[in-house]
């Protein structure tokens, strides 16, 4: 499946909701999903850069595809981790250097959360393009 589909799932997903709080709820209920990400990966080399919560990441390649592990110290990151995960893990390491990073704005996050919590997105997917360029 396509990053672009995915993100038009996600998207689906949180339209099915009408107002704010529901979608920031939805994404709570999603960080519970996230599987947990062992101690010894939490360390500085994995942190991301730009999130106000303590966001790690770390990657795994398999042949030519990147899967992609992580978590945060914050129940709400932790839903958007799950959500970045979603979309992301298992791509293409072609897929993942052209990926757009407006994807905050496709999936209208702006209106759930924080500016911080938007740059801390970014950074995410900043991280997963610097992954995706030293495979």
């Amino acid at each position: 499946m396509s990053i672009e589909k995915r993100v038009e799932d996600i998207k689906e997903d949180l339209e099915f909701f009408e107002d704010e709080l529901q979608k920031y709820e939805y994404i709570i209920d999603l960080g519970k999903k996230l599987e947990s990400l062992d101690e010894k990966h939490q360390i500085p080399a994995n942190l991301v850069h730009g999130c106000t919560s303590q966001v790690w990441l770390i990657c795994e390649q398999i042949d030519n595809r990147l899967i992609f592990k992580g978590t945060s110290d914050a129940i709400i990151v932790k839903g958007l981790v799950y959500m970045i995960l979603q979309i992301f893990s298992d791509s293409t390491i072609e897929e993942l250097k052209d990926v757009d990073m407006d994807i905050v704005h496709e999936l209208n996050l702006s209106e759930i959360i924080t500016p911080n919590r938007q740059s801390g997105v970014i950074g995410m997917i900043k991280k997963i393009k610097e992954y995706a360029l030293k495979a």
